[in-house]
C-alpha cells in the first residue's frame, strides 16, 4: 500500500488533491497535514497532522519527522508557500526516503518574481512576453501603455494585489512601490479572453499530457467557471515555453488572448493548480499522473479529454454528534 501526504490541506488545492488521488487508487492511504486542526481536508484523510507554519524555525524537522512516522512514499505540497521552501531545502528532501511533486528549481526561482519571469521572455524574445516596466511617472506609463494599465506586484499569485490605474489619483499613493514592489504593464483582452492550461512538464522540454481551459474568475483568483478549450495556436505557445523553461511535473501555465489572437503569458506557476479537480472531472488527473511518474516510473501518455464546461460552488462539510474531527 502507497502512502502520500499532501499539505495544506485546508486550501482548495490540497483538498482538491486529497479528492483526486481518491479518485485515482482508493487503496492509497493519504496523509493531510495543515496548519490548521480544522482544516476540512481532515475529512478525505486517512490521517493528518497539524503542522507549524513553513516559515517557523521547526519545520524542517517536524516534516522529517513527520515523512518517516508515517513511511510516506510520495509528498505533493499542496500551498505555494510549501512549494518555495521544499525548493529552497533540497539538500534536506535528499535526505526522504521518498519522491517529493517538485519542479525544476531555476523555474520556481523564475516564477517568485514576475520581473524575473518578464526578463527570462525578454532573453528569450518570445511573444508571449506582455511589456513590462519598473519605472515611470503617470504621464509617462499612460503613454506607453494607455489607460486603463495595471500595477502588479512582483512577488504574488491568484491576481492579489492588482491596481487598476484609470487616472493619476489611482497611481500616486501606489507610485513610490513602482521598481521593488510593483511593476506595470497594459491589459490584455478582457476577462473572457482569461486561459490556463494545464503540463506534466517531462523535465527536458516537453510539455507531456495537457488540458486547456477558457475560465473566469471568483474574487479570490481561483476559477469560478471554466470550459475545456482547443487551440492549436495556443498548443503551440505552450510548446514553445516548456521548450524553453523545462518544467518537471505538474505545471500551470496562464494566458490571456490579445489582439490578433496573440497569447500573452500572464504566468507559470510550477505546480499543480486549484483546478486540478475541475480537470479531473474532464479526464486529465494529475494526481494519478504523479503516482504513475514518481511511484511506478510510468511513461505518461495524452488521456482522451471530454468537452463541456464547469462551475464552481460553495459546498457543505458535515459532522454530527461531535464539534471537532
Amino acid at each position: 500500500m502507497k502512502t502520500v501526504m499532501v499539505t495544506g490541506v485546508g486550501a482548495i488545492m490540497g483538498y482538491g488533491l486529497l479528492k483526486s488521488l481518491r479518485a485515482a487508487d482508493p487503496s492509497v492511504r493519504l496523509v493531510g497535514t495543515d496548519i490548521y486542526d480544522d482544516a476540512v481536508g481532515r475529512g478525505w484523510c486517512d490521517a493528518f497532522e497539524q503542522a507549524p507554519l513553513t516559515a517557523a524555525a521547526e519545520y524542517g524537522q517536524w516534516l522529517s519527522d513527520t515523512v518517516a512516522r508515517h513511511k510516506v512514499d510520495l509528498l505533493i505540497p499542496g500551498i505555494e508557500q510549501d512549494i518555495h521552501w521544499l525548493s529552497d531545502n533540497r539538500a534536506l528532501l535528499a535526505t526522504f526516503a521518498c519522491q517529493v511533486v517538485l519542479n525544476n528549481q531555476h523555474l520556481i526561482n523564475l516564477s517568485r518574481d514576475k520581473w524575473a519571469m518578464d526578463q527570462a521572455l525578454v532573453a528569450l524574445g518570445d511573444a508571449s512576453r506582455i511589456p513590462s516596466f519598473l519605472s515611470g511617472d503617470f504621464q509617462t506609463l499612460k503613454a506607453v501603455l494607455g489607460l486603463p494599465f495595471l500595477l502588479k506586484p512582483r512577488r504574488s499569485y491568484a491576481s492579489k494585489g492588482l491596481v487598476w490605474v484609470r487616472q493619476e489619483s489611482d497611481f500616486t499613493p501606489h507610485a513610490a512601490l513602482l521598481g521593488e514592489h510593483l511593476m506595470a504593464q497594459p491589459i490584455i483582452g478582457s476577462a473572457a479572453d482569461e486561459f490556463t492550461v494545464a503540463a506534466f512538464g517531462d523535465g527536458k522540454g516537453g510539455t507531456g499530457p495537457t488540458i486547456n481551459f477558457q475560465r473566469s474568475l471568483a474574487s479570490d483568483g481561483s476559477t469560478a467557471k471554466a470550459r475545456v478549450y482547443q487551440d492549436d495556436s495556443l498548443d503551440q505557445t505552450v510548446i514553445r515555453l516548456c521548450r524553453a523553461f523545462k518544467p518537471m511535473g505538474p505545471t500551470n501555465l496562464q494566458f490571456r488572448r490579445g489582439t490578433n489572437n496573440i497569447w500573452s503569458l500572464l504566468e507559470i506557476n510550477p505546480r499543480i493548480s486549484s483546478t486540478s479537480s475541475i480537470r479531473r472531472a474532464f479526464g486529465y488527473n494529475e494526481a494519478a499522473m504523479c503516482l504513475d511518474h514518481y511511484l511506478d516510473n510510468k511513461t505518461l501518455h495524452q488521456p482522451s479529454i471530454r468537452s463541456g464546461f464547469a462551475v464552481r460552488y460553495i459546498e457543505d462539510f458535515i459532522v454530527y454528534d461531535r464539534d471537532h474531527f
